[in-house]
């Protein structure tokens, strides 16, 4: 059974930094996509960033050049660097794993059907 944990989420101000952990379990696919979500209150969940299995990411605009997303194989961890934090990014995240599709490329973005296991989310909140 897939078991997907989020971690590091706080309360903090304009301009400050986090970083988020996901501590994955009993997940086996050769080919995956990792991912972060987030969903802030009254709106739809967004993706955040991806991660294939090759290492390539991608980022929604708006957090593009801020935000970094790592893996640490070993371990089965996956990180989410916010830096420069804006109140727009208060939301509850969320790690996710799916397999990967080869469409001429590592099928992985920001589209949450394309996931099948979810972590619980953890809170960040950014205050002005």
């Amino acid at each position: 059974q897939v078991h997907l944990v989020e971690s590091g989420g706080a309360s903090v101000q304009a301009g400050e930094s986090l970083r988020l952990s996901c501590q994955i379990s009993g997940f086996t696919a050769r080919f995956y996509c990792m991912g972060w979500f987030r969903q802030a209150p009254g709106k739809e969940r967004e993706g955040v960033a991806t991660i294939d299995n090759d290492g390539d990411t991608r980022y929604r605009d708006s957090v593009k050049g801020r935000f970094t997303a790592s893996e640490d194989n070993a371990n089965k961890i996956l990180y989410l660097e916010m830096n420069n934090l804006k109140p727009e990014d208060t939301a509850i995240y969320f790690c996710a794993a799916g397999r990967a599709r080869w469409v001429g490329s590592w099928d992985c973005d920001g589209d949450g059907a394309k996931y099948n296991s979810w972590g619980q989310g953890t809170q960040v909140t950014v205050s002005s």
